[in-house]
């Protein structure tokens, strides 16, 4: 579990296996940072050579870790160094869009094994979609010819506000019928003996970034996904920062225009209202309907139904001014939005990904100016402003990193 989350000296997680603290902070180290010797654990952890040497011996023995190679020698007899059994246990972290499921079957250090997406639609229930997820994720454990009891922990994201600590949906907006269900009962079902951790989806992919990716060494960082919805996963010292009731980072519902439209959520002028992909589907509709877009209206009299962000984009590589003004609009809102996160919160680094980062430079060029316009010389001095590099395999990286994070817990 993760040494950062305020909930890890909880044991709600009732499969998690638990480990004494001081071998537990062995285990959770080098998932954070990776192979390590016994003297570079006995230096970042403060412990005595001996102590190192005896917690290094059991972990071993029980087969979690294991001695890989040895390090480059500065004279003397070289360190071994330390990972983890990547056969020791088996993972699966589950990125559930609004529309879509993305699978991944992993082992213990995290290397994808199997992989599977498919078109879903969450509007149809809990009960369906999710007995559609766990005979995937059967058919994944099948297919690697793995047993069942080897899979000891399942991470979830979900498209929506969570309750972290209960593992439940609370109103999500586009998830009718999932209000406080009980995914994690309801998955255990399958696998009875697997820790079962749902995050909402965003937080998901910040920590896929966080542990794979481009923020990986970073303390302070937020991962902005602009898709159907906006939201923000936030890492704060090395961590994902959940709030206190683990709706931190909901900044769609911050006010763009107090004379903006009513959003989903009852309030006027939210960002989400009039910047998300949903927002720029609706706009771009009513420019092709009105005539005012050429080309959107020919994507239409093309046989196109719905209009998308990825349209849009097209729409201004080809010319046409009113799509450029979409995509100019939509990047000011939020980056004016983000401005006001910059200053309160002065991270080093933002990455913007969902469905909407395929729109094309145009949208991250708005939306940096519109961050450095309003914000405070200084909080942006060492910022950087960019697209995520991992794209849609944040949010599965990251499912499978919170499955592995929850896998064991410490105990006094």
């Amino acid at each position: 579990m993760n040494h950062h989350d305020p909930l890890s000296a909880l044991t709600f997680y009732r499969n998690s296996l638990t480990l004494p603290l001081q071998q537990y902070k062995v285990v959770d180290l080098m998932r954070s940072t990776g192979g390590l010797s016994r003297s570079d654990l006995a230096r970042q952890l403060g412990y005595s050579r001996a102590t190192i040497t005896g917690l290094v011996k059991d972990l071993i023995d029980r087969t979690i870790i294991r001695e890989i190679a040895d390090a480059e020698s500065t004279g003397g007899r070289p360190a071994r160094i330390l990972d983890f059994n990547a056969s020791f246990a088996y993972v699966i972290g589950v990125d559930m869009g609004a529309t879509s499921v993305d699978i991944a079957l992993a082992d213990f250090r995290g290397e994808l094994l199997l992989r599977h997406r498919e078109p879903i639609d969450v509007k149809q229930g809990p009960d369906p979609v999710l007995d559609r997820v766990a005979t995937i994720m059967q058919d994944l454990i099948q297919q690697a010819k793995i047993p069942n009891d080897k899979v000891r922990s399942i991470g979830i994201g979900v498209p929506g506000p969570v309750d972290f600590l209960n593992g439940v949906l609370s109103m999500p907006p586009i998830m009718p019928g999932w209000e406080r269900y009980p995914i994690r009962t309801k998955i255990q079902e399958t696998f009875p003996l697997a820790t079962v951790v749902v995050d909402n989806d965003v937080n998901v992919m910040a920590l896929g970034e966080l542990r794979s990716g481009v923020g990986k060494g970073v303390d302070n960082f937020i991962f902005v996904k602009v898709g159907t919805g906006i939201g923000a996963g936030i890492i704060v010292d090395g961590g994902i920062y959940r709030g206190s009731n683990g709706c931190a980072g909901d900044i769609g519902h911050i006010q763009a225009d107090r004379n903006g439209p009513i959003c989903h959520c009852g309030n006027v002028g939210c960002v989400e209202a009039m910047a998300s992909g949903s927002a720029l589907a609706r706009q771009a509709m009513q420019a092709a309907q009105s005539g005012r877009s050429p080309i959107l209206a020919e994507y239409l009299a093309a046989g196109v139904t719905s209009l998308t962000a990825e349209h849009i984009g097209m729409a201004a590589h080809a010319g046409d001014k009113v799509a450029m003004e979409l995509i100019k609009t939509s990047g000011t809102l939020i980056g004016e939005v983000l401005a006001g996160v910059v200053n309160f919160f002065n991270p080093s680094l933002i990455l913007i990904g969902g469905g909407v980062a395929n729109i094309g430079t145009q949208f991250l060029s708005t939306i940096r100016r519109g961050i450095l316009s309003r914000s405070l010389p200084l909080s942006t001095q060492h910022l950087r402003i960019d697209y995520s590099p991992m794209g849609e395999d944040a949010g599965v990286i990251g499912a499978v990193a919170l499955a592995i994070e929850h896998i064991f817990v410490g105990k006094l």
